[in-house]
């Protein structure tokens, strides 16, 4: 155990050298601030890493993740994230990337209680609810599954569109656009879900706010 926390801090000097040594001010020009054009709220599974999937380096992607990419409007944590890459940040893009084989999709779709992240999990077992007629018509256990993983993406990128903070910086005239994107843990690939949304003209009438 010892000696795996030591590699820890060998591999960060070790980064720190290999940096400096391709640009001896890297470290001094990220220190005067941050514009990250992307926020990316994604899963907290350590197999799916942000900057590498779309190769972007230090600085350019602001990050949010919990347990199965969830937009959550009473998650006062996301919202914080949201609200400080929206209006302070000004980012441009908010990308919300769900992924194969996320195993807080997959208990969502099960009955076993694994602790307290069951009260999490409610929030997809109420998506499953909404469309489970599309979903259980589909036979194979694994194609559900994905199905699924593309589906709760989906829903939340609706979900952030329904935010008044989002809605907030459309009223104002900002540019920020949403998208949903799934990653392929076996391939490395996103798949774009085809779900972007730049105004709250695409949602119900009832989600959009226009007093504010």
């Amino acid at each position: 155990m010892k000696e795996f926390y030591k590699q820890l801090l060998d591999n960060n000097k070790e980064w720190v050298e290999k940096s400096l040594a391709k640009d001896p001010n890297y470290f001094a020009d990220l220190a005067k601030g941050q514009t990250p054009p992307v926020l990316w709220i994604g899963c907290s599974d350590s197999r799916v890493p942000a900057n590498e999937i779309i190769g972007a380096k230090p600085g350019e992607v602001f990050v949010h993740r919990n347990i199965a990419n969830m937009v959550v409007h009473s998650d006062m944590n996301m919202l914080s994230v949201l609200d400080y890459a929206v209006n302070v940040l000004k980012v441009k893009h908010v990308i919300v990337c769900g992924h194969y084989g996320c195993g807080g999709v997959k208990a969502a779709m099960g009955n076993m209680s694994v602790g307290i992240i069951d009260n999490w999990i409610r929030h997809i077992k109420d998506e499953y609810r909404l469309h489970d007629k599309y979903l259980n018509a589909i036979e194979d256990e694994t194609e559900r599954f994905n199905a699924f993983v593309e589906i709760n993406a989906k829903e939340q990128v609706y979900n952030l569109a329904k935010t008044s903070i989002v809605q907030g910086a459309w009223k104002n005239g900002q540019d920020l656009m949403l998208h949903g994107w799934v990653y392929g843990l076996n391939s490395g690939f996103v798949t774009d879900l085809n779900v972007n949304i730049s105004s709250n003209s695409e949602l119900d009438e009832v989600y959009q706010l226009n007093n504010l």
